[in-house]
């Protein structure tokens, strides 16, 4: 039987710091942008209030983000059950603020790396590669309130001092590395990747076109250093890829989604990978009233340090209907669009579309020729465990297979797919909405929304599957 998928396929799961970990105030970690954040369903709305700031209020709110899954003290466990799976790798993020808790010290804190020194070693002894995120929507409270986020120009400097410290502590360990998490997800919810408030210019496409360059030219500072760390490393950027689709044939739809691609596919992805601002930046700017403020040398080392690979998250898909504004909208989808009739949708409203992810690598492939590492992927629902904690969740064991299946038709088409990280691998909180009940894991967390429960952990019918999935090299699909 033909082989699906190349040998050395890098199978495993993926997490973020803030989602997981918990202790946010232990050892010596100081306060994040989302730490601040309430949970709740509402919580996108809450932070897009214009009286919102970054600020506690334990009596109005609850921050389940504050406990987690407490990861941070149960790493070994989890780890370990992420090796019974089969594991080739395991993507997690450094929360910047347990290094530099305010992200100004010019000193970084001991017991931060000595904690990510530990996840490494345990990842390594059970032959699981690590992939580290180096900003997973977690810059330090204290950047956000005084520099306005990453629209300051100062936490540029900030950040390639806690890039530097992590690349060169643990670069000879670690191979693979992403700087920013999901970095044009600035266009649709800059309070988590930027650290904008309505206040500090979330919503004026000036600071979040600003905030991005800054970003840019963070992250080629990370890339050049990780590559005079060592030659070895392969360091990627990490877009969020939604292909778009036009509602129907009519040339207004279709070039509305191509503008769609362009801004919110495409831009960031350009410049990190191309080393260099596309063709149609300047028009986008002015159709917006950008003017970016770029230092000499910014744009010479965008060009001198781009990107290895290509990572990217893909949940759905969206559907572009310039001609009928007012069509039934795909509510949950996080980045709106319209409904599209031949699709389903989770327990949250997020269309379900395996074959976009096909167009998608495609896309992408076809665009950069640049190796794909599909770094989340996954289906929030509510998951009902019986009296013995199990969970038989077929309808996450067939979102799987389905998109697996499209990955294997695009590494039949040609694209070069380094692996595959499914999101959540362990129930974690939700970026989006601050709630444990929306599960994406292979193994259930017994924690409610308030982060009540035992914490225990038990493996779902989709651990043992996603178990055969890997042993198998992606042959055995069940």
């Amino acid at each position: 039987m033909k082989e699906r998928f190349p040998q050395g396929f890098m199978w495993g799961g993926a997490t973020a710091a803030n989602q997981v970990e918990g202790a946010y105030d232990k050892d010596g970690k100081g306060l994040s942008i989302v730490d601040a954040i309430p949970g709740g369903k509402a919580r996108l709305s809450i932070v897009s209030s214009p009286e919102f700031e970054f600020s506690l209020d334990t009596e109005r709110y609850t921050y389940p983000n504050h406990k987690g899954i407490d990861h941070y003290h149960r790493f070994r466990e989890d780890i370990a059950l992420f090796a019974e799976m089969g594991f080739k790798c395991y993507r997690f993020s450094i929360a910047w603020t347990r290094i530099y808790p305010n992200g100004v010290e010019l000193q970084p804190n001991e017991a931060g790396l000595n904690h990510y020194q530990q996840v490494i070693d345990t990842c390594i002894a059970h032959g699981i590669e690590p992939v580290i995120t180096i900003s997973h929507y977690e810059m330090p409270l204290h950047l956000a309130k005084t520099f306005g986020g990453w629209q300051g120009r100062e936490v540029i400097g900030h950040f390639e001092r806690f890039a530097r410290t992590v690349l060169e502590r643990f670069g000879q360990q670690v191979k693979y590395w992403m700087t920013f998490n999901e970095i044009n997800s600035a266009f649709h919810f800059p309070i988590m990747s930027q650290g904008l408030t309505v206040k500090t210019g979330a919503l004026e496409p000036q600071a979040k076109f600003q905030a991005l360059h800054n970003q840019f030219v963070a992250s080629s500072l990370a890339v050049k250093i990780a590559h005079e760390t060592n030659p070895d490393i392969k360091i990627g950027c990490m877009i969020l890829y939604a292909t778009s689709y036009g509602f129907d044939c009519n040339p207004v739809n279709q070039l509305a989604a191509l503008k769609e691609r362009q801004s919110s596919d495409f831009y960031c992805a350009d410049v990190q990978v191309g080393g260099k601002y596309p063709y149609y930046a300047k028009s986008l700017w002015q159709s917006l009233g950008v003017k970016l403020d770029i230092q000499p040398g910014d744009l010479d080392l965008l060009k001198a340090h781009t990107v290895d690979y290509i990572g990217f998250s893909y949940y759905m898909s969206r559907t572009i209907y310039a001609t009928n504004p007012e069509a039934a909208a795909a509510h949950g989808n996080l980045l709106g669009g319209a409904r599209n009739p031949f699709l389903e949708a989770s327990d949250w409203g997020w269309e379900i579309d395996p074959t976009g992810l096909r167009i998608a690598l495609n896309e992408l492939y076809d665009r950069y020729e640049k190796p794909l590492f599909i770094v989340e992927n996954g289906l929030g629902a509510i998951d009902k465990p019986d009296e013995n904690h199990y969970v038989a969740d077929d309808y996450r064991i067939n979102y799987l297979r389905q998109h697996i299946s499209a990955m294997a038709e695009a590494v039949e088409d040609g694209v070069d797919l380094m692996g595959y990280t499914p999101w959540g691998c362990i129930d974690l909180v939700s970026m989006s909405t601050g709630e444990m009940s929306k599960r994406y894991g292979m193994i259930y967390v017994d924690l409610d929304d308030n982060i009540n429960g035992t914490g225990d952990r038990y493996r779902k019918k989709s651990f043992h599957w996603y178990k055969q999935v890997i042993a198998t090299n992606g042959q055995d699909l069940g």
